[in-house]
């Protein structure tokens, strides 16, 4: 294991010992695991761009038409959230529009 020495403002380093306090764990293993944290945000943001860049948006299409005409109410608890409500009565154009936007 490494050891790895690490300068952080005052402040900084005081809201680190209180919430590793409230965690009822050490700065150490406080401060690795929001570093884990944030390279597996990372790598999974990359690999959702590496993924989204070989997506094909015709075979897409076609499987939201599949879905768009399920017409099957969601298993309980696995409902929209509001904040994507709109995707209940958008169409397949809309929805695509919106994931295929992205990757321009």
């Amino acid at each position: 294991m490494s050891t790895l020495n690490l300068r952080l403002p005052d402040s900084l380093h005081e809201q680190v010992r209180e919430l590793a306090r409230n965690d009822r764990t050490s700065i150490n293993q406080f401060i690795t695991l929001a570093v884990s944290e944030k390279i597996a945000t990372l790598m999974t943001v990359d690999t959702i761009r590496e993924r989204a860049k070989r997506a094909n948006q015709e075979r897409f299409e076609e499987a939201l038409e599949q879905i768009a005409f399920a017409q099957r109410e969601p298993v309980p608890g696995d409902e929209l959230p509001n904040d994507l409500a709109w995707l209940r009565e958008a169409d397949i154009e809309q929805i695509t529009a919106q994931i295929f936007a992205s990757e321009r």
